[in-house]
């Protein structure tokens, strides 16, 4: 198949059976484009809808954005994981306002240079709501073309990325750019799909080899996989008599960076130290069921213990700890399993499990 019939077909299907009414395809700007897509990184689209909505309700310009409080991006990012993505955000937001005047540079190279973008992020944006001719390759493109082709090797290797985005150029149409984009990410989510293609649909089965070979779900080569290690940690949640419980934010990078999380112990005996830092007056206390939570290079096994505190000095001498008011809950990020331990605390508290 010939570019021009590839991308022809693309843009017939997309036409007769595409997404035309995502959120981020009314009001088209470079601003909203360029938020749906840091959030679809590693994120399906109906994970994504009810956050986008929350995020441009709150933030609706790019200035809004920049002018936000660390604190208030990464609570309306809060559950979707992976809170780089939020801190670049803000991040860039700043960078767009105070060097560029509020206007996204209208090129891919300077756009990729802003942090978080990346190369197939800046098509996305430049393509999208600039009509500027620019390929992308994010998973859904990379597993349409790879197949398409039957690229051999795991697309993470250079060699086979450049193969890909070679590929990914080559196709690109100089018309009708933004359909296009909009068009093979459409592919890739709703027909050329993981584990259940549905080839019969697809506009490009006549020239995919990996459809005549009989071998769909054999590309995109798998990265190739290695166990998880273990870690595991153990999660005191202090809780006062008026029903608040003690957070501190973490260093704004590693892990859950920026975020307010519970103080992370080796053990019990490790509570005494805490205690007598932050001037806690301990009480009772009871082992809550345990939480593992995956992340993408280990597994964390969350070991919670619900602490009484009986007396504490009124305000926390250190600027990164508070006293988190379950009732009152302020406008913080929050990792989702320091949110799911919370709502286990406040139902114990409240159903007298604690004396």
């Amino acid at each position: 198949m010939t570019p021009e019939r590839f991308n022809t077909a693309v843009l017939d299907w997309f036409d007769r059976h595409g997404r035309h009414d995502l959120p981020w395809q009314r009001d088209i700007n470079p601003y909203r484009v360029w938020v749906s897509e840091i959030m679809l990184q590693q994120t399906q689209v109906s994970t994504v809808l009810g956050y986008y909505d929350r995020f441009m309700e709150a933030l609706p310009s790019v200035e809004a954005l920049a002018a936000a409080p660390e604190d208030e991006v990464l609570h309306l990012w809060t559950g979707l994981g992976y809170y780089s993505r939020a801190r670049n955000l803000h991040k860039t937001a700043k960078t767009v306002v105070e060097q560029h005047g509020g206007e996204f540079p209208r090129d891919v190279e300077q756009l990729a240079e802003l942090p978080g973008i990346g190369r197939s992020t800046a098509g996305a944006i430049a393509s999208i709501s600039m009509g500027l001719r620019a390929p992308i390759l994010d998973g859904n493109v990379k597993r349409v073309l790879a197949r398409y082709l039957a690229t051999d090797g795991y697309p993470g290797e250079p060699k086979v990325a450049k193969q890909l985005w070679d590929a990914a150029e080559r196709f690109t149409p100089h018309e009708r750019v933004n359909h296009y984009t909009q068009a093979m990410m459409d592919l890739g989510a709703t027909l050329c799909t993981r584990t259940r293609p549905n080839c019969l649909l697809c506009p490009l089965r006549e020239g995919c080899r990996a459809h005549l070979l009989g071998r769909e779900t054999d590309f995109p080569v798998p990265k190739p996989r290695k166990a998880l290690p273990q870690k595991r940690t153990l999660m005191p949640i202090l809780a006062n008599r008026e029903g608040a419980i003690l957070l501190y934010r973490r260093p704004s990078t590693g892990l859950w960076g920026g975020l307010w999380s519970f103080p992370e112990l080796d053990d019990l005996a490790a509570l005494a130290p805490l205690a007598e830092r932050h001037a806690l007056d301990l009480g009772q206390r009871r082992e809550l069921p345990g939480l593992t939570h995956t992340f993408s290079h280990f597994q964390l096994a969350i070991e919670p213990w619900l602490v009484r505190v009986e007396g504490a000095a009124p305000a926390m001498a250190e600027a990164d700890w508070l006293w988190y008011n379950l009732a009152t809950p302020p406008r913080l990020g929050l990792a989702a399993p320091v949110k799911k331990l919370l709502k286990r605390a406040a139902d114990a508290l409240k159903a007298g499990e604690m004396p």
